[in-house]
């Protein structure tokens, strides 16, 4: 990033917990647009804190958050939406007894556009993932996990987000599944979305991503291009094991 090149989203100092425990400890990172950025780290270190504290579901205790250099730190999770952040959490959080279909227009429910337009988001969903398009009328809580997944992906893509952030892309999903997510996520960076991801598997995340940050004990310890950490020594060994490819 050059001088002039303002991050799309900038956090600075950030410190964010539940009641007496901090889990965020002075958290700084800086997103750029157009790419895709991996959060990785062990469970427990404070991913999805960040990431609930970023769409505002979680205060922020101390420092920043920068959207396009506007502060939205503790700002109303229904705002931060409309601004163009949108929040894939785990466990993908669907209305189980909705549709599919009904589920993906919850997604728009912020958006002042035509029915026409609305239905041109669903209809891109479907045509994204396929299998979608099938289930349209199922309740989504009678879908396979990996179907919930994208429908989950697809209720994001329905707000129009500039950022999509995304908790734990692939986590209980076959390896399959989980190369199909990770090849629409491409294509919808290619088509200029930016994408955060927490990913368990840190060699897709990598993989996927041109940049990340890895996180340990609520702080970002190492950032840089992805393709740089998948060689670190220390992210090595911390998270690849035995992996020498």
């Amino acid at each position: 990033m050059n001088g002039s090149e303002k991050p799309l989203l900038e956090i600075k100092d950030l410190t964010a917990g539940y009641g007496p425990v901090t889990v965020l400890w002075g958290v700084s990172l800086a997103l750029r647009e157009g790419e895709i950025t991996a959060l990785i780290g062990s469970n427990g270190v404070g991913k999805s804190t960040l990431m609930r504290t970023l769409s505002g579901l979680i205060a922020a205790r101390s420092g920043q958050i920068q959207w396009r250099g506007q502060s939205i730190e503790n700002a109303d999770p229904a705002d931060i939406l409309a601004l163009g952040i949108a929040h894939v959490p785990e466990g993908r959080r669907l209305f189980g007894a909705m549709s599919v279909e009904d589920n993906l227009r919850m997604g728009a429910y912020l958006r002042r556009v035509s029915r026409a337009e609305i239905q041109r988001g669903i209809d891109r969903v479907y045509a994204m993932f396929p299998k979608l398009a099938q289930r349209r009328n199922q309740a989504a809580g009678t879908m396979s996990g990996g179907e919930q997944q994208m429908c989950a992906i697809g209720r994001g893509l329905m707000s129009a987000p500039r950022l999509l952030m995304i908790d734990e892309l692939s986590l209980g999903l076959s390896p399959l599944l989980v190369e199909q997510l990770v090849d629409a996520l491409i294509v919808l960076n290619r088509e200029g979305l930016s994408i955060l991801v927490v990913e368990q598997d840190v060699v897709t995340a990598l993989e996927l991503s041109s940049t990340a940050c890895v996180m340990d004990r609520g702080r970002i310890t190492r950032q840089g291009a992805s393709s740089e950490l998948i060689n670190d020594p220390g992210v090595r060994q911390a998270y690849l094991g035995a992996l020498t490819h």
